[in-house]
């Protein structure tokens, strides 16, 4: 272990523990970082750099993963499921949506922000749909929306961008359509359905969207589409030829409580250290181990003087 390290652990030790504002950011994480926008999404693409995203839905965990260097904080209606127990991303309301990406822009700083539009907020009309775009942008401050759908979205897409609303497409296998598709499966896997993903990326690159999710799809399929358009693909389950790739926060973490899908990587076992966490509190109050006296505020001395004194006279008036 590193010096620094060492120290940062010994500066937590001697804390004993606080607020998450007191121990997150105590050394900054690499070189100073410019702000992300969706120009300079582009311009990695141009320069065959590796664009990384993460969901976050939090002011904790956006803020970790901004400082962490991710270039696109994503407040995905994966929510539904990871935080609020839903057990698709159907359910999940605009309201819901707007709270937690509120909550992620106090954490954001240098990524990109981007939030999804849930089902419903955009399927009843355009105008309806620029309405609700707009909420994210001047009551959540989000930087951009993502919304699902090819081809048929892209007039859709255009009136949003009219409305100075960047946008970000999602195409492939598409979550809120998981009853029109009859579950979650990889999409374009036929030769009419690769076409039919190519024309809908298209669409997207030529309404002007910020960036394309291709979720679910070959990785064949992926690579020509990334090939063939200007704007940036961020993948997820569509193999390693994209411009950039995205996760779930709480898959990379085992947060979730389901087996996880075939693209998942776990970079740490955030739900162990929880458990272990609570059992080892849960131990200690019932051995009477916490709190300590050193967990313990006391009166000062002058006080406790005082009422020694009070109670030394209530004693003697009892006998």
């Amino acid at each position: 272990m590193t010096s620094s390290v060492s120290k940062i652990w010994q500066a937590l030790s001697a804390r004993g523990g606080g607020a998450l504002e007191d121990i997150v950011s105590l050394i900054p994480l690499g070189e100073p970082r410019q702000k992300i926008t969706a120009a300079s999404l582009r311009e990695k693409k141009f320069r065959n750099e590796p664009i990384t995203c993460l969901t976050a839905y939090d002011y904790a965990s956006a803020r970790l993963v901004d400082e962490a260097g991710i270039d696109i904080v994503l407040v995905g209606d994966s929510l539904a499921m990871t935080m609020l127990g839903y057990d698709n991303t159907l359910s999940v309301t605009i309201d819901e949506m707007l709270h937690h990406a509120k909550a992620a822009r106090r954490g954001v700083k240098n990524a990109f922000l981007v939030a999804d539009m849930p089902y419903g907020s955009y399927h009843v009309s355009e105008d309806e749909a620029v309405r609700n775009a707009a909420r994210f942008v001047k009551e959540a401050g989000v930087e951009a929306v993502k919304v699902e759908g090819g081809e048929k979205r892209a007039n859709l897409i255009r009136r949003i961008i009219d409305a100075e609303i960047p946008v970000t497409g999602h195409i492939g296998l598409t979550p809120q359509s998981v009853n029109v598709m009859g579950g979650y499966k990889v999409q374009g896997k036929t030769l009419s359905a690769a076409e039919q993903l190519m024309r809908d990326a298209v669409a997207l690159d030529r309404a002007g969207v910020a960036c394309i999710y291709l979720e679910g799809i070959p990785r064949e399929v992926a690579a020509m589409i990334t090939a063939e358009v200007e704007t940036p693909t961020i993948g997820i389950g569509a193999g390693p030829v994209c411009d950039g790739q995205v996760l779930v926060f709480h898959d990379i973490l085992n947060l979730t409580f389901g087996p996880p899908a075939k693209f998942v990587r776990r970079y740490a076992d955030a739900a162990a250290l929880i458990t272990h966490a609570a059992q080892s509190f849960r131990a200690d109050v019932i051995s009477h181990q916490y709190p300590s006296d050193k967990e313990s505020y006391h009166l000062p001395k002058e006080t406790q003087a005082a009422l020694e004194t009070v109670l030394s006279r209530k004693r003697a008036m009892r006998r």
